[in-house]
């Protein structure tokens, strides 16, 4: 298997097996016990990671988010806790969703340790999410520390995929209406919404240059060892209960 390849590959267990911890019921559950208000539990937790921050900093982080909605968030967690103490709280949320739903059939040490050397290989320009969650401690159990590495590695996607956007002539907003109109509102954007129908092409550039750039990082794994890395993180996808 290619670099770009694995990139394609792997986009779905990058993107959809994190997102997991973060839809779901329990971290908000946790996030409330916390004292958190709805989604302001994943502003604080995702975004602490960038440390005490303006809270535009964090929208330009989050690129497809309507900043307003991102820096009302950010200030309205500022008193509860510090950001470091957030983004600990957000990842023991991963560390529990990881042991409820991860299934077990799976060599998550080896999964870690080829993820650990993609992200190790990996530029941190233009991913200062990627570059603040790589720094967070790492947890020595193989299941945590396999699906911390792969939010790690998600982050650098978004990233990238976000310049990609950009670079191909859309909107953030237009972006999400693309691929995920269903969460506009969650991203913070109100109606009326423009028409995208005509950008389809646009974002399908834009994906295109997203796995071309994530295969640098890619790259420093052999032609097994992605096949490998593909299907270690594909099983771990395909068994989540």
């Amino acid at each position: 298997m290619k670099p770009e390849e694995a990139a394609r590959a792997n986009t779905d267990a990058v993107s959809y097996l994190p997102a997991g911890f973060m839809l779901a019921g329990s971290t908000y559950k946790r996030g409330g016990e916390l004292g958190f208000d709805g989604v302001d539990f994943y502003t604080a937790g995702r975004g602490g990671a960038l440390g005490d921050v303006d809270g535009m900093v964090v929208a330009a982080a989050f690129v497809f988010f309507n900043p307003d909605s991102i820096v009302q968030a950010w200030e309205r967690t500022r008193p509860l806790m510090s950001r470091r103490q957030a983004a600990e709280a957000f990842v023991g949320c991963l560390y529990t969703w990881a042991h409820r739903h991860l299934p077990d059939d799976v060599d998550y040490a080896r999964l870690a340790e080829l993820l650990g050397r993609v992200n190790d290989a990996a530029s941190p320009s233009c991913a200062p999410l990627f570059a603040g969650w790589k720094a967070m401690p790492e947890p020595t159990d193989p299941k945590e520390l396999a699906l911390q590495r792969l939010n790690v590695l998600r982050e650098l996607r978004g990233a990238v995929h976000g310049a990609s956007v950009l670079a191909a002539g859309l909107e953030p907003l237009e972006a999400v209406l693309i691929k995920t109109p269903f969460m506009a509102e969650v991203f913070g954007w109100a109606e009326p919404y423009p028409e995208v129908e005509a950008h389809h092409d646009k974002w399908e550039q834009a994906e295109l240059s997203t796995n071309r750039i994530m295969a640098r990082a890619y790259s420093v794994l052999d032609a097994g060892e992605l096949s490998e890395l593909v299907d270690l993180a594909g099983t771990a996808h395909k068994g989540v209960t």
